[in-house]
């Protein structure tokens, strides 16, 4: 069971949506980022998930309470070229730096967990503050290896995985058009080459957005096998 979920400040301008364990004494945590559609039912709920399992979980609200619908994906990209990967780990530093400052959270055991457009925020975070996370877990997370230019003109974060230190999850959906086998090689080959612990997981039949209850995409199967390896990669990795 988790306690009521309630609404935090991270900073001056910056909120989160926080759900908390029953659980006594210290326990581990998790920064839940969003897709880029806000702080949404999803994940509210992936939140909730994780309280469940007993980590304190924190979804920092990038969007400031801007909430887009999923069928409006026309406002998602023209918002997407407007974030600056600069500011959005500043945020994401206020947000670590929050759990680490609660009682009744392991600052040794603080991982990061993003999808879609946080998957990647997920992975850069893992490369930019290696020291912060026990473990970096993404989902779909577009843009982390494209062939050639990001195409929101941001620098791909793969060419800074020699920095990473956490074990790295990586799901995809093997029908995502978005992110295509390609991709996950290029991820492969970098991270072997640079000996990473890492685990990349794919699921058949489902596409980008598998896990999310919300979007058309949702294949319950998918999202089943995938929120079970999600927990077993957090268990063994905040251990």
């Amino acid at each position: 069971m988790a306690t009521p979920a309630s609404s935090v400040a991270l900073g001056s301008d910056l909120n989160g949506y926080c759900e908390r364990p029953r659980a006594g004494g210290r326990v581990p945590a998790v920064v839940v980022l969003m897709e880029a559609y806000g702080i949404t039912a999803h994940i509210r709920n992936v939140c909730l998930r994780l309280a469940q399992a007993g980590y304190l979980a924190l979804a920092p609200d990038f969007f400031r309470g801007t909430v887009l619908g999923y069928d409006e994906r026309e406002r998602v990209l023209a918002l997407l070229p407007t974030l600056r990967d600069g500011d959005l780990l500043e945020d994401l530093d206020r947000a670590r730096a929050w759990l680490g400052a609660q009682e009744e959270v392991d600052p040794e055991r603080i991982a990061v967990l993003g999808f879609c457009m946080g998957g990647r925020l997920a992975y850069l975070g893992g490369c930019a503050r290696p020291e912060a996370w026990r473990a970096v877990l993404a989902l779909y997370g577009g843009g982390i290896a494209p062939e050639g230019p990001d195409r929101f003109g941001r620098e791909p974060p793969i060419g800074r995985s020699k920095a990473l230190a956490a074990p790295l999850f990586l799901g995809y959906g093997a029908d995502d058009a978005s992110i295509p086998p390609a991709e996950h090689a290029r991820i492969a080959e970098t991270l072997s080459g640079l000996g990473k612990r890492y685990l990349l997981s794919v699921y058949p039949g489902a596409g980008h957005g598998f896990l999310c209850e919300e979007r058309p995409s949702h294949h319950p199967r998918a999202a089943q096998d995938a929120w079970r390896d999600i927990l077993s990669f957090l268990a063994n990795t905040l251990a």
